[in-house]
């Protein structure tokens, strides 16, 4: 199989251009201005020691004592920033490298992610283009962000990829209806480690475990696509959902 032709810098960050512009979850600024803002980390964060530090400040902010439970949260929030712009722009046929993202991110404030060298990878159709997120997005970025985690907390892994998938499918509730969008996501539903994580039905995606957002104080809220909910009756209230 031919190697993916490499994209142009101009081209990559056209691309990510045209998917901010579906919402600040997709945007990953390409300005070399950045530079000089020191409060860039790359990404993804292989600091045990400050990860830990920054669930710790989204636990309290969650109003949380467990850490399990801010840094599933903190994990499918990244994910989903990451999915975000990476696969809008690879459905207009251009897949970014990340390997020279950064972020910056403080707990109440937006997760901030910014391509040091816009570089990445035609694709050609939606296999290839599947093909190149994945090693982008899950071995490049999700993979060593669930090893860090894990030197800090207990999460399983059928939790961190149900994350992870919820989030991809997430992003297709963004923006107007997107044909190439849609069966990007589905690929990349079909590849390990998503694969069996959940399934489109008729309310939409629906995961096959929780991300233990329900143990937030006051407790009882849940996502829309959590695996726990049940159909609302018809002659009761609807499901909580995450607000």
């Amino acid at each position: 199989m031919p190697s993916p032709m490499p994209a142009g810098a101009g081209e990559v960050a056209e691309a990510l251009r045209a998917a901010g512009r579906l919402g600040p979850y997709f945007e990953i600024t390409t300005d070399p201005a950045e530079e000089a803002d020191p409060t860039w980390r790359p990404l993804p964060e292989r600091d045990p020691a400050r990860l830990a530090g920054l669930t710790g400040l989204y636990a309290e902010r969650l109003g949380t004592r467990e850490r399990r439970v801010a840094a599933s949260i903190l994990f499918q929030g990244l994910a989903s920033r990451l999915w975000s712009p990476v696969v809008a722009a690879a459905a207009r046929g251009v897949v970014p490298d990340l390997s020279g993202l950064h972020w910056r991110w403080a707990p109440g404030a937006p997760i901030a992610l910014w391509l040091a060298e816009p570089r990445g990878h035609r694709a050609d159709g939606t296999a290839e283009a599947a093909g190149l997120v994945h090693d982008a997005v899950v071995t490049g970025q999700l993979e060593p962000l669930r090893a860090t985690m894990l030197t800090f907390t207990r999460l399983a892994d059928g939790l961190l990829w149900g994350n992870a998938a919820s989030a991809l499918a997430g992003g297709l509730n963004v923006g107007p209806p997107d044909g190439a969008r849609a069966a990007l996501v589905r690929e990349l539903l079909a590849r390990p480690p998503l694969v069996g994580a959940g399934a489109f039905g008729p309310r939409g995606f629906v995961r096959r475990n929780c991300c233990l957002y329900y143990r937030v104080p006051p407790g009882g809220d849940m996502c829309g696509d959590c695996g726990l909910r049940r159909p609302p009756r018809r002659d009761g209230p609807p499901s909580r959902v995450r607000p």
